[in-house]
């Protein structure tokens, strides 16, 4: 498979997680606070975050975004692509990196699967948790939800299985920045989107959905003490079921934070227009 590199420059950096590469992006200086994780959702990678990261350096907090296996920049992983393996990889490339912590992690859209799972694991160094209009483990239990995410998975399953005759590449000039980056990160975003490789890796994410899900049901609810701050989308049309099993995580903390962004939809929401409603909730994690 050619390296999708090859053909163009891309930011960040490439590290060795033993055998093959995960593509990191990372900004702002070193300090005391909690260095902060940006795990992208669905079809997403590290440039997702690029508006976000830009304005936490500019507050002296420094951050890391990157490419899951298989999406973006990254090599892929072994399959199955499902939340443990993905958290694995997270906990491998932080070890390589030396980074172990404290950690607070910011999760958008199907992230909150994996970082369900990541808390799960490594209670003991993260301070806190974001969550960007993100899913959680019992969504999938919602009628409503289920067929969406089924359907979903079609959708994905048939771009993947025909993202090499090239469909995605004119397409992606078209749709691949719903974020509204800057535009360096914006062109970023749309090369990525018209990779073959993306389409096929982030397909098969979504196709372990239920045993990610699963995977992290299985390690139990966040703890109370934990802080948990939800940032969800206004604009985005919701049941009021699945309205309140988005907000569980921060209603559950004894020290949670929730904002509704009106106007924001699911993709801008990490953009130029309204990133800032997620900086005010890591600061909210932050002081507490």
């Amino acid at each position: 498979m050619a390296d999708p590199t090859a053909f163009h420059g891309y930011r960040g950096e490439q590290v060795d997680i033993g055998g093959r590469r995960l593509r990191v992006v990372r900004a702002g200086l070193a300090s005391e606070a909690p260095m902060i994780i940006l795990e992208c959702g669905a079809f997403g990678c590290a440039a997702d975050w690029a508006v976000v990261q830009d304005r936490l350096a500019a507050q002296g907090l420094a951050s890391l975004a990157y490419d899951r296996a298989g999406l973006g920049y990254s090599d892929p992983g072994p399959a199955p692509r499902d939340g443990q393996a993905i958290v694995s990889d997270l906990e491998t490339l932080l070890h390589r990196l030396e980074i172990e912590g404290p950690l607070l992690m910011v999760g958008h859209s199907m992230a909150g699967l994996m970082l369900r799972i990541f808390v799960g694991r490594n209670r003991h160094r993260v301070r806190g948790l974001v969550l960007v209009d993100a899913v959680t483990s019992e969504t999938i239990e919602n009628p409503a939800a289920a067929r969406a995410i089924a359907g979903f998975q079609k959708v994905l399953a048939l771009v993947g299985r025909y993202a090499d005759l090239g469909f995605m590449r004119p397409v992606s000039w078209v749709i691949g920045d719903k974020i509204g980056l800057g535009s360096d990160a914006s062109r970023e975003k749309r090369r990525i989107y018209g990779l073959a490789s993306h389409a096929r890796w982030s397909a098969d994410e979504v196709a372990h959905w239920s045993t990610t899900s699963q995977q992290g049901r299985d390690l139990g609810h966040h703890p109370p003490d934990l802080p948990v701050a939800v940032v969800t989308a206004g604009a985005v049309p919701l049941s009021q079921d699945l309205r309140a099993l988005q907000s569980a995580p921060a209603r559950a903390s004894t020290k949670g934070y929730l904002a509704q962004v009106g106007g924001a939809g699911h993709a801008n929401l990490l953009g130029l227009r309204f990133a800032d409603s997620i900086i005010e909730g890591i600061h909210h994690v932050l002081k507490a």
